[in-house]
């Protein structure tokens, strides 16, 4: 049997779930719908059809992948992963007003193309159309994705209290608040697709909640490679501006792990975060403090730990790398 590489996963995967994908948003009221394809990158304003990148599909590779896992056929995990996706674009839309970012994937972002109120209706419009995915496949499969979802909220808030929060003293965020941000902000839903999957593939409640589990240490590792990339990453690459989360003075695990380092080049740090020093300044003493390894380091040992589950190895070594 050939093993496929963690690309032609993603590709397989997208090409059994986009029809379903598709068929769903064509059930939303027109104008809500072409606001959705334009999120999922499949027009341009207006309607004219597109084909720019709406991400690699990982959330819908997990939810196949938890199907098969359990023995089932790969179309068993289809219903999980076209809620996963609806629910997870719906959170880009609203995460995209709440840190006013202009583009996402190099192109407008939705609420800079339609509006605010525009971007927040369609993306509740994803929330019901993921439930309403769901509805026949149980109330256990809806109540997965409702503890994922509240899961995300709160690491979505906790998220923009970090900002309120001082760079050093007793208030300052730590490293282990950071990795409980991650869980619930990225790894509750990548959790909650490889768990839907395998549920709705039949698996049995403790292969369930260990792929839950996997999941979100997945998640954690994901999201500490992104303020890598945030910070190092290539803008081509990406599709941000170098050192853009530097500029926003955003507590990423690189700069948290950099200001807890026992060194004075640590309280240097924290002095520059507090003033106006420029990003390439401050991205140096973070890497001379220790951040970067530090943070490359972490997202291993989550990923260590999500490689324990079998289901989830086809795409672990690709996420963790994504051209770091």
């Amino acid at each position: 049997m050939t093993t496929l590489t963690a690309p032609e996963v993603l590709t397989r995967c997208r090409a059994l779930v986009r029809p379903a994908l598709r068929e769903a948003v064509g059930r939303l009221h027109p104008w809500v719908g072409e606001m959705a394809a334009y999120s999922f990158g499949w027009c341009e304003v207006g309607g004219t059809p597109a084909d720019a990148s709406g991400g690699k599909g990982v959330r819908q590779a997990l939810a196949v992948l938890g199907a098969e896992s359990a023995g089932a056929p790969a179309q068993a995990g289809v219903p999980a992963a076209v809620a996963v996706e609806l629910v997870h674009v719906f959170s880009l839309l609203h995460d995209d007003i709440m840190d006013a970012d202009p583009t996402r994937r190099g192109r407008p972002t939705a609420w800079k193309a339609y509006g605010t109120g525009p971007a927040v209706l369609t993306g509740d419009a994803l929330f019901a159309l993921a439930v309403e995915t769901l509805a026949d496949s149980g109330a256990g499969a809806v109540r997965l994705l409702s503890t994922a979802l509240l899961d995300l909220v709160r690491g979505q808030a906790d998220d923009l209290l970090f900002a309120t929060r001082p760079w050093r003293g007793p208030e300052r965020v730590g490293t282990q608040e950071y990795r409980g941000m991650a869980e619930g902000k990225t790894g509750a839903l990548l959790g909650c697709a490889a768990a839907l999957g395998a549920l709705l593939g039949g698996a049995p409640p403790a292969e369930v909640a260990a792929l839950d589990r996997a999941g979100r240490q997945l998640g954690v590792a994901f999201q500490i490679v992104d303020d890598v990339l945030g910070i190092w990453g290539d803008p081509l690459v990406t599709g941000k501006p170098v050192h853009g989360d530097l500029r926003e003075r955003k507590k990423t695990f690189p700069v948290l792990a950099a200001l807890a380092a026992p060194t004075p080049a640590a309280a240097r740090l924290a002095r520059l975060l507090e003033s106006d020093a420029g990003p390439e300044e401050v991205a140096a003493l973070v890497e001379k403090c220790g951040g970067r390894a530090a943070a490359l380091a972490e997202a291993r040992r989550h990923m260590a730990s999500a490689e324990r589950v079998e289901a989830l190895r086809p795409l672990l070594d690709h996420l963790l790398r994504r051209d770091l």
